[in-house]
């Protein structure tokens, strides 16, 4: 009978794998939704780390809670900050679309 370690690892392992695999064949059009997603798993895994820094359950597990809000933080905070360039490609610059609407209008 496998022990708790043992297991945790193992899905440690196989969902890493699979998320790798996911992830390499997602197409480039789809990135930017697939990191907001990716945004949004981040938030759910600060408020579990939140969960876990504040549950005084021993040193250990506070530290560990703490370098987990840390790093979800970081990922979360980045997560946006790349979200929002890839999105500002996307926009129009302004003298060109200025130049589409007065052609528009004429």
């Amino acid at each position: 009978m496998p022990t708790a370690i043992e297991t945790g690892l193992y899905v440690l392992v196989l969902g890493s794998v699979v998320g790798l695999e996911v992830i390499r064949r997602v197409p480039a059009l789809l990135h930017t939704p697939l990191m907001a997603l990716t945004n949004a798993i981040a938030g759910i895994s600060l408020v579990g780390s939140l969960l876990l820094a504040g549950s005084h359950r021993g040193s250990l597990i506070t530290t560990l809670g703490t370098v987990a809000v840390a790093a979800s933080s970081i990922n979360v905070v980045g997560g946006f900050l790349i979200t929002n360039r890839m999105l500002r490609m996307f926009r129009p610059s302004k003298p060109a679309h200025a130049a589409r609407k007065a052609k528009a209008d004429a």
